[in-house]
């Protein structure tokens, strides 16, 4: 004969109706953890929905709510008549009311430390001297939410389905336009595959061309987010020096012979704004053809040229399929909008979308429609040439004021295109790290030049965007960062 079940008996529970929370939730909560813990043990027989209604004074509608979140979860079971019982296998596994302790719990995975690591310091927005940050007040937001109203007060099918894994036909052809004209780049809309940014890009290049543990060169110093790309892809980061040419290829080849990729800023240097040469170019595209290797080329605020046309890239000389071309919408339209681009050589499309359809499918497709009507509409292309304008007058306010606050201390030479300056200390004695962590603390947004090496040797010093913000608050900040230095 079965024994009867065990009834719960009182149960330590109380609701309050003054958190605006609801009750039935509040209900759920307290009762999941109770039979987690194992105080309600499996087979407990609970109260019954209008006994317990009464007991806390709250409407059984509120009870069998809660019961019927309970049931849906596998917590309890039982039918109609019959009762609720606790369900079996319900109660958690050795399940105390004591958290463990931090230090015991599980942490990262080696891959996952090394990564984190890697993460550069975020820095605050919206001041000066944050780097890598655009001109935002200066961006046309009437044309731009003109175009995503209209993109979606009646989207179609098809913008609202999933998207294609090369994104929106009519802004891969935008971007072909574009850069066949600004940045000769020689290639068809079906070369475009649009991606969430740079990084993404550069994961999308290694998981389709190189296998976990092969190697890749990254300029040293160089931007900090493609070493962390490439670990997280698997492939090896080797640092190789830059000199006046660009990357030392000569070095490259003594650290790694073996690299299958070159990761480079040819156009303008990450950080130091070293334009790479035509010879080092030339070079550089026959390591690949005799290595059997591939060349990212990131090219990193080349719109932003302040004498002359911007720089040819050195996709365009490639005649042998070996460069994959990276570009980004972030620096020159807003950091949020997360969209970016890449051109592959053509025999390389289709593995490249394939890849591409079985890590994410498709980047995010709300901005793209508005994003090709503001390229097609000619808006792109005029707030480049109104932001060069722009940046070259902030760019000459900051050697005005380093020249005024920072004489002594820094030294900046003016620089033919980017968005920031590198101002190296007259006092080679300094720590670069600890003077940008006390410019933060005074609401200053810069970077330690150092930080950016991983095996070079560098002349400590402070990289400082001068885009994001007027020629008075970079006055007022060169004068607040002198006051620090001295």
């Amino acid at each position: 004969m079965a024994l009867p079940a065990p009834d719960a008996g009182p149960l330590p529970l109380s609701l309050d109706r003054g958190l605006g929370t609801p009750m039935s939730g509040q209900l759920y909560d307290q009762l999941r953890e109770l039979i987690l813990s194992g105080r309600l043990p499996p087979g407990t027989r609970l109260p019954s929905t209008r006994g317990l209604a009464a007991e806390l004074s709250v409407s059984r509608n509120t009870v069998v709510a809660c019961f019927d979140q309970l049931f849906a979860e596998g917590y309890v079971s039982g039918a109609v008549g019959a009762g609720t019982f606790v369900a079996e296998g319900a109660a958690g596994s050795g399940r105390t009311d004591k958290l463990p302790a931090i230090q015991d719990l599980p942490g990262p995975s080696q891959r996952g430390e090394a990564l984190a690591a890697m993460a550069p310091p975020r820095a605050r927005r919206h001041r000066a001297f944050a780097v890598g940050v655009p001109a935002l007040d200066a961006f046309p937001f009437a044309h731009w939410s003109r175009l995503m109203g209209q993109a979606w007060r009646g989207p179609g099918v098809d913008t609202l389905a999933l998207g294609a894994p090369a994104g929106l036909d009519a802004l891969r052809a935008a971007i072909a336009r574009y850069l066949a004209v600004a940045r000769a780049v020689a290639c068809s809309p079906d070369q475009v595959i649009v991606t969430s940014g740079i990084q993404q890009g550069i994961g999308l290049t290694c998981q389709s061309l190189l296998n976990r543990g092969d190697r890749a060169w990254v300029e040293d110093p160089g931007y900090p987010g493609v070493r962390g790309a490439l670990a997280g892809a698997g492939v090896d980061a080797v640092p190789v020096p830059v000199d006046a040419e660009g990357l030392d290829l000569d070095a490259g080849e003594t650290l790694a012979g073996d690299a299958r990729l070159a990761c480079v800023t040819p156009s303008h240097h990450y950080p130091l704004g070293t334009v790479m040469s035509l010879q080092r170019r030339l070079a550089l595209i026959d390591w690949a053809e005799r290595s059997n290797g591939w060349i990212l080329e990131d090219d990193y605020d080349s719109e932003f040229r302040y004498r002359g046309r911007p720089l040819a890239s050195l996709q365009g000389l490639d005649r042998s399929g070996r460069v994959i071309y990276a570009g980004s919408f972030s620096k020159v339209m807003f950091p949020s909008l997360r969209l970016g681009y890449l051109v592959v050589p053509e025999h390389l499309i289709d593995a490249f979308l394939k890849v591409r359809a079985a890590l994410d499918d498709h980047a995010p497709l709300t901005a793209q429609p508005a994003l090709a009507r503001f390229m097609e509409e000619g808006h792109f292309a005029a707030h480049v040439r109104r932001m060069r304008r722009l940046y070259g007058a902030r760019q000459e306010a900051l050697l005005e004021a380093a020249a005024k606050h920072l004489d002594g201390l820094v030294t900046l030479a003016p620089d033919d295109a980017g968005m920031h300056l590198v101002g190296t200390f007259d006092d080679a004695r300094r720590d670069d790290v600890a003077l940008a962590a006390k410019a933060d603390d005074a609401g200053i947004a810069t970077v330690a030049l150092s930080s950016y090496a991983t095996s070079a040797v560098v002349r400590p010093g402070l990289v400082l965007g001068y885009a994001a913000v007027n020629e008075a608050e970079i006055m007022r900040a060169a004068k607040r960062l002198g006051e620090i230095m001295r």
